[in-house]
């Protein structure tokens, strides 16, 4: 069935609608949502019985672009910077190191069983190199499993920043494959050009983002996702437009945004998580469609012999190496050798190939599709039995609480007190984001003329306000009085 003006919103819909109760089944089966979305999209394309035509790379290429970067973005959002700060170098070094590993070994192994050249081989090892941030993302979330130490941070920070080094190693791989020819001096530096720029750009706009979206004076509320999804793209486009890693910049950016205060946080910190959730349902339809399956069962046998390469064997050397320079118990390296699931991100890097026109591109892309689907169907059913098997899982009681329990969690902070904001005051006429307060603090509460409420990141304070306060520590409380201007020392309750 062609796709039409009239019957794309009505397809559309029902597909959205169809992905989003598979998800409930997916749950009680122990099924990976993101495979059923695939399954969602293969069942309705034109070898299903939904008969939906779609073969055009570009569009979905464009689609996954596009979904990619919210997912990455809303990822970035949701990073602690004081989690991550521990291991921030082991994720750097499982982010280029292991994915360089991944790429060479896969590409070795693939040239080595089929008929397929050497660049060919390593440009498949490119492609499937990094772990796929949706696949991480969501499956940890929804599983809810929880994990000892520092793994999950890890896990996360990988998979958001690990994509820009097999993006620069495909599109490298392409064009060499295209021209005949590469210069690899040239090639070098313009890697480590992407990367240093998409690093700049992401620190200098996710700067900027914090002061213009704290700054700029929207008469509607609704309008700050809209002005946010206007960054994102245009962090993207323009870091990519000057040479540098777009991916990388949006994840940045991400973070940093996240780990400050600005104007209505909690609702955009909702609005984006639920987007990333709509962009990976968008992403694994679209690939679903754009996969014919009758083109699979001929690669089943060296997907499966990849697959499992992969994953036994590639994915835990690039993990042991690129660690080694670090202490981690083995058992630690063992789970996050099975957590490197693959999933849509590999698939959309498939259309470059396809779109490039390369003489085995059809087979790079079935593949590629086949090796994903299998990593999250594999990986991810038996995720949680891995860790309790290896002694990583952390027991229900325990397990790291989620964004509603973090919001409750904010009023039981060790350090309350109660301040009375005086006319002389230096905060007053001031927006509360813009006291810039210890992180680990906020307004839980004021009282101004006999009414409570909740304040808002651009809450203007008033003389007389009655303020009540929460802090980690009586040191943030002192540090708040005298952004207040108040040199008293207060006293605290508990």
């Amino acid at each position: 069935m062609q796709l039409t003006t009239e019957n794309i919103l009505l397809f559309g819909s029902l597909l959205l609608f169809a992905s989003i109760l598979s998800s409930k089944t997916s749950a009680r089966l122990g099924i990976p949502t993101l495979i059923l979305f695939l399954v969602v999209g293969m069942l309705a394309g034109s070898d299903g019985i939904g008969g939906i035509y779609f073969d055009d790379p570009k569009i979905a290429q464009f689609l996954g672009v596009a979904a990619l970067n919210f997912i990455l973005f809303s990822g970035g959002l949701e990073t602690k910077w004081e989690s991550i700060k521990p291991i921030l170098r082991q994720g750097i070094s499982l982010a280029t190191i292991g994915v360089f590993l991944t790429a060479l070994t896969v590409g070795l192994f693939v040239h080595w069983i089929t008929d397929f050249s050497l660049l060919e081989g390593l440009l498949l090892g490119a492609v499937v190199s990094s772990t796929d941030a949706a696949a991480v993302f969501s499956i940890l979330r929804s599983k809810s499993i929880g994990l000892k130490g520092g793994i999950r941070p890890l896990l996360e920070l990988e998979s958001g920043s690990n994509d820009p080094l097999a993006y620069v190693l495909t599109i490298t791989l392409t064009q060499i494959i295209v021209q005949g020819e590469a210069n690899y001096s040239a090639i070098a530096l313009k890697f480590v050009l992407e990367m240093v720029l998409g690093g700049l750009f992401g620190l200098i706009f996710g700067k900027a983002m914090i002061w213009i979206i704290n700054k700029i004076k929207l008469d509607t509320e609704g309008l700050y996702p809209v002005l946010l999804l206007a960054m994102i793209f245009f962090i993207f486009s323009f870091t990519d437009l000057l040479g540098g890693n777009g991916f990388l910049a949006v994840y940045l950016s991400g973070v940093l945004l996240g780990n400050n205060k600005f104007i209505h946080k909690k609702s955009l910190l909702k609005f984006y998580d639920g987007q990333a959730w709509l962009m990976q349902i968008i992403m694994f339809l679209t690939l679903g469609l754009l996969v014919f399956p009758s083109k699979i069962p001929p690669v089943v046998g060296p997907g499966l012999l990849i697959s499992f390469f992969l994953i036994f064997v590639a994915r835990p050397i690039g993990v042991f190496i690129s660690l080694s320079f670090f202490r981690m118990k083995t058992r630690e390296k063992l789970f996050i050798s099975w957590v490197g699931l693959r999933g849509a991100v590999p698939i959309v890097f498939a259309t470059y190939p396809l779109i490039a026109g390369i003489g085995k591109a059809d087979m790079i892309f079935n593949l590629v599709f086949f090796i994903s689907a299998t990593s999250v169907l594999l990986q991810g059913t038996i995720l949680g039995y891995v860790a309790r098997k290896l002694h990583v899982y952390v027991p229900e009681k325990s397990k790291r609480r989620f964004p509603l329990d973090l919001e409750l969690s904010e009023v039981a902070k060790s350090e309350l007190t109660e301040i009375t904001l005086p006319k002389e005051s230096n905060a007053i006429g001031k927006k509360i984001v813009e006291l810039n307060f210890p992180v680990s603090s906020s307004i839980v509460m004021i009282k101004r003329n006999n009414k409570y409420f909740i304040p808002t990141g651009a809450t203007q304070l008033v003389d007389g306000d009655n303020m009540l306060i929460t802090a980690d520590n009586t040191d943030a409380i002192d540090e708040i009085h005298r952004l207040l201007g108040i040199w008293k020392s207060p006293e605290s309750v508990n």
